[in-house]
C-alpha cells in the first residue's frame, strides 16, 4: 500500500473514533424503565381470536375446494372405482365402472392403460361385494375368475 493510501486510512479511522467519543458523552444517561409484563390478558385474547380466524378460513376454504372442485362436476358420478391392488411401490391395478361397462386399467406415475374390458356382472355387484385385497379372496382372485369366466363364455 502507498504512503498516502495508509496516511488517509488511519485519519479516516482516527476522526471516525474522535466523533464517536463525543457521540458517547452527549448521549443521556439511561434511567431504567419500570418492569412491565410483556403479555396482557387483552393481548393474548386478541392472538388466540385471530389464531381462530385464520383457522376457520382454511378450513372453510378446504370444505370450498372439496365441495366445488372441478374434477367432480363433470363425472356426476357416472364413474365408480370398484376395486384395485398394488403391483409395485407406484403400480396399481384398478377396476372402474363406468355405466354398465368394467374397465380394468394399468396405473403408473404419467400414465393409464386400458388392459380389460368386462360386461357388468348380472346380480348387481356392489363395490363392498367385490374383494379389495389380501390372501387368496383379494382382488386379483377376483379378477382372474372374472377374466377366465369372459372366456368360457
Amino acid at each position: 500500500m502507498s504512503p498516502m493510501k495508509e496516511a488517509v486510512a488511519r485519519f479516516s479511522v482516527g476522526l471516525t473514533l474522535f466523533f464517536l467519543s463525543f457521540a458517547v458523552l452527549a448521549a443521556p444517561a439511561a434511567i431504567p424503565a419500570p418492569i412491565v409484563s410483556p403479555v396482557s390478558l387483552g393481548g393474548m385474547l386478541q392472538v388466540l381470536l385471530g389464531l381462530g380466524l385464520v383457522l376457520a378460513a382454511v378450513a372453510g376454504s378446504a370444505w370450498l375446494l372439496r365441495r366445488f372442485s372441478p374434477g367432480q362436476i363433470g363425472a356426476g358420478g357416472a364413474i365408480r372405482v370398484i376395486g384395485g391392488v398394488a403391483l409395485g411401490p407406484k403400480e396399481r391395478l384398478v377396476l372402474v365402472e363406468i355405466g354398465e361397462t368394467w374397465l380394468v386399467l394399468g396405473v403408473a406415475p404419467g400414465q393409464v392403460n386400458s388392459l380389460h374390458t368386462l360386461a357388468k356382472p348380472q346380480g348387481g355387484t356392489q363395490a363392498s361385494e367385490v374383494p379389495s385385497g389380501g390372501g387368496e379372496h383379494g382382488f386379483s382372485t377376483w379378477l382372474k375368475q372374472a377374466m377366465q369366466g369372459r372366456k368360457l363364455g
